[in-house]
């Protein structure tokens, strides 16, 4: 039997010096890269995410987004304090109620871009 052969495999030896120093130079601290891991981390529940997809067309309270997900309030209050401890969203109590928004821009834009990133793949 013929061995397969992986041509995504690096047979040298060689240490491309001058390359990896430039790839380091670029290379993020550690502490950035631990706090950008658990941002990431919220995103890897589908509740979340569905939250924030809500989230997206405006502010709602507590209520719109159970009725919306068809989940109780103590499940979706679970979800939110993840997502407000990791500031995604923000809240603003008016009256009785509080009512809930993505934290700023940057949430959208990156929920936006993996969608689209997931869609273009769904194609291929």
């Amino acid at each position: 039997m013929r061995e397969k052969i992986n041509i995504n495999a690096c047979d040298c030896e060689i240490i491309h010096r001058e390359k990896v120093d430039k790839a380091l130079e670029n290379m993020l601290d550690d502490k950035i890269l631990i706090k950008m891991s658990e941002f990431f981390k919220v995103f890897a529940d589908s509740t979340r995410l569905k939250i924030i997809n809500l989230l997206e067309g405006g502010s709602l309270c507590v209520c719109d987004i159970s009725a919306g997900l068809n989940m109780t309030k103590s499940a979706i209050s679970h979800q939110l304090k993840k997502l407000r401890e990791m500031n995604l969203v923000k809240s603003q109590k008016i009256g009785k109620e509080v009512w809930y928004t993505l934290a700023d821009e940057h949430i959208k834009k990156v929920f936006d871009i993996s969608s689209e990133h997931v869609m273009e793949k769904e194609n291929d």
